[in-house]
């Protein structure tokens, strides 16, 4: 059983924790292979949100979709990156939780993910959330918790 402060931990928000859908890079179902590997190589991701036009999410797509694709037997591809289209290689299976998620659903869903995806009740893509950031805030909760704990220890002396 989860003690009180735990339980305060898990039950908040998710708010603070969102990178807004304006800040994440995204590509859309009829862009090109070749332009969402160019968005994928410039952001440095290895995967991205794939997003129509009204920023309804479809899917993701990664680097690995992508070169597995140009992939060929004794060479590599490119030019095989324009004859496809990101909906032919997107992955649908999309880590997500809503806006009115706990910060407990969303480390749930995030444990083999690197970000979760947020979407809000209409199903309009809100943002983001890392793995990085979530670990970042509980590795912060935990020192403030250690440094507590010991101020009530140097209380009891």
């Amino acid at each position: 059983m989860h003690n009180t402060k735990e339980q305060d931990l898990l039950n908040i928000g998710i708010e603070r924790f969102i990178i807004p859908a304006e800040d994440v890079a995204h590509v859309q179902p009829d862009n090109s292979l070749e332009h969402a590997l160019l968005v994928l190589v410039k952001s440095g991701y290895t995967a991205i949100p794939v997003l129509t036009t009204s920023y309804e999410l479809c899917g993701l797509i990664s680097k690995a979709q992508i070169l597995d694709e140009i992939l060929g037997i004794e060479r590599m591809e490119p030019e095989r990156l324009s004859q496809f289209l990101v909906r032919d290689m997107m992955t649908e299976d999309v880590a997500s939780v809503v806006t009115t998620s706990t910060l407990e659903r969303v480390m749930t869903v995030s444990i083999n993910y690197p970000f979760v995806c947020v979407v809000n009740e209409n199903g309009a893509f809100d943002g983001i959330i890392t793995r990085s950031k979530l670990l970042a805030h509980l590795n912060g909760y935990l020192h403030e918790q250690r440094r507590l704990s010991n101020l009530d220890s140097n209380r009891d002396d």
